[in-house]
């Protein structure tokens, strides 16, 4: 037996060779268990055909599926000081950045480009989360205002897609700052009568929720999304009650609300440009 195991398979594998497989190829759904192959949920939208379980999204495939024939014009990301305060925890903050540039083959958590939305032009912006859980930091700070003066600049409606942890600890204030920044972002965008839509995905929290994300003209949530500012347990503990079953669901906000409309992904786009066909029919007539 030895022979066989030490010297006949060894040299059976080093004839034919070895193929690395990806560990990605079968994907589980949470709420099931049902594995689905890779390919099948990608044409899908990300989305457990069999369930229904809306998964993270990539950025760059949202940007594509956001607007027509998935053809935009990427911008560019505005250059910032890198680990600004040398934060170390049980890593280097730039060793964690350098990490995620190489896992997302991005700059940072934020993606923003322009194209049409059922040939109504927009700039779409969206939080890639595998970039440091979708943090918001001092470059993504900047990248969101960049795209707010860009629509401003071709007068044209803003979509945002947050999906973030909230804001990046690495940063300390300065990721805190982002919250007002981004926020006057948004009334400029107001001022010039333009409109701005939120689609707020899973998850969108923290510093995130508390400025730029629930400021939307219109917010649309995917199902099952969780959307909150601090986390279930943190409240709990800190009103010593129990809250209710779903509490900062996409559902549950909705019907309390707080959101206008949960709609499947797929459904998202077509309800996008027909919401921006009418308003700006009415921007038109205002400048008219």
């Amino acid at each position: 037996m030895n022979w066989l195991t030490n010297y006949v398979r060894p040299r059976i594998n080093s004839m034919l060779g070895r193929r690395e497989v990806p560990e990605n190829l079968w994907i589980k759904c949470p709420e099931t268990g049902e594995m689905v192959f890779h390919k099948d949920l990608e044409e899908n939208q990300w989305v457990i055909p069999a369930s229904g379980h809306h998964m993270k999204m990539p950025g760059k495939a949202r940007l594509a599926w956001l607007f027509d024939n998935g053809q935009y014009e990427l911008m560019s990301q505005p250059k910032v000081a890198q680990d600004p305060l040398k934060f170390r925890d049980s890593k280097k903050y730039s060793d964690r950045l350098k990490d995620s540039r190489a896992k997302t083959e991005l700059e940072d958590t934020i993606l923003a480009g322009v194209g049409t939305i059922s040939g109504v032009k927009a700039v779409g912006v969206v939080h890639e989360f595998e970039f440091m859980g979708g943090s918001l930091g001092t470059a993504a700070g900047e990248a969101i205002i960049a795209a707010f003066e860009k629509a401003i600049a071709e007068k044209c409606p803003l979509v945002m897609f947050p999906a973030s942890g909230g804001a990046r600890m690495q940063e300390g204030i300065l990721s805190l700052m982002q919250l007002p920044r981004t926020t006057v972002a948004v009334e400029m965008l107001k001022e010039a009568g333009l409109p701005y839509i939120v689609v707020l995905t899973n998850p969108t929290t923290g510093g995130v929720t508390a400025s730029y994300a629930m400021l939307g003209d219109i917010h649309i949530a995917e199902p099952g999304a969780l959307i909150g500012f601090a986390g279930r347990r943190v409240i709990e503990q800190t009103i010593r009650e129990k809250l209710p079953e779903g509490f900062q669901t996409a559902e549950y906000l909705y019907q309390h609300g707080m959101v206008d409309m949960v709609l499947h992904r797929h459904k998202i786009p077509e309800t996008i440009g027909r919401i921006l066909s009418m308003l700006s029919e009415g921007v038109k007539s205002k400048a008219a």
